[in-house]
């Protein structure tokens, strides 16, 4: 593969776009669920008038908006966690969404290499290394977080299982428009079940889901799709994990949250772990997932 500059760019743009994702979610003072709601809503309303204007919407949508259940899912449970633990520790346990695609594979019947299951174990270590210290501090807020960012980790494999099927016989943009809609409509839903404030915010809150939006949503997402025509889906998956040691700079430097070396620890054995699942030496399960949604 040849490097260009513009491809690098690209890369670059879209590591530092789905690194702030954390810290923004965690300095907007608006209720999670909310968040999610209002950055998927703003992605569907930008994303609609392209698909529609090239018509690329046709015949039944049902696939593309299952997947957008199981993002509704994933972005249900990853913007509440980071607002109870750590940015590092929830965008690290998110970012072992490779290792639950590959053991749904498994349960599907597809053949798992040594590695991977090297790798999965490599990871499970480096998680209860990087969890173990809000466990043995009683940090009950802390260990649901992590919870919750493992099950938004669950839930976005589901999504790339199906979205890999849907994706053969729909559009990028005529999928992710359905999808994103999907999603908004079903956290919608549970936002006013739950009776949480959709409006109302400081300016601050607005801009910082602005941010979100055009951030993580659609530009990380765009210039990692931009990549994949020279740069193969193995090698992004490695270069996205770069978000993590990312995500954890910005967390100290914006927001001063800090990370003990033990936790430091665990995060990069979970790390080795997920790289050693996506690169797979041995028999492969399957394609090889991106990130739901780009966090």
């Amino acid at each position: 593969m040849k490097w260009d500059w513009r491809i690098v760019i690209a890369l670059v743009v879209g590591v530092v776009a789905v690194s702030s994702s954390g810290a923004l979610i965690a300095y907007a003072a608006a209720p999670a669920l909310a968040i999610a709601f209002w950055r998927n809503a703003l992605g569907t309303a930008v994303l609609a008038p392209v698909a529609v204007v090239r018509r690329e919407i046709r015949g039944s949508q049902w696939g593309s908006a299952l997947a957008g259940l199981a993002l509704a899912a994933h972005f249900g449970t990853w913007v509440p966690s980071v607002k109870l633990t750590n940015i590092a520790t929830a965008t690290a346990l998110v970012c072992t969404q490779p290792i639950w695609a590959g053991l749904i594979s498994a349960i599907r019947g597809a053949r798992v290499g040594t590695w991977v299951w090297a790798g999965m174990a490599l990871a499970v270590l480096g998680a209860a290394i990087a969890t173990g210290g809000h466990l043995r501090s009683g940090g009950g807020r802390e260990v649901l977080g992590d919870l919750l960012a493992l099950a938004g980790a669950i839930a976005g494999a589901v999504y790339t299982v199906i979205g890999e099927r849907v994706r053969q016989r729909t559009t990028t943009t005529a999928y992710t428009t359905v999808c994103y809609g999907a999603c908004a409509t079903v956290l919608l839903g549970v936002c006013l079940l739950l009776r949480t404030p959709m409006t109302g915010y400081a300016a601050s809150a607005w801009l910082t889901i602005l941010g979100l939006t055009v951030g993580p949503q659609l530009l990380g997402h765009s210039m990692f799709n931009y990549a994949l025509h020279k740069v193969s889906a193995t090698t992004l998956s490695v270069i996205i994990l770069i978000e993590v040691p990312g995500a954890i700079l910005l967390g100290w430097a914006w927001l001063g949250q800090t990370v003990t070396l033990i936790a430091m620890g665990g995060i990069a054995l979970l790390l080795a772990g997920v790289a050693l699942v996506i690169l797979n030496p041995g028999e492969r399960f399957g394609p090889h997932p991106l990130p739901a949604s780009d966090l």
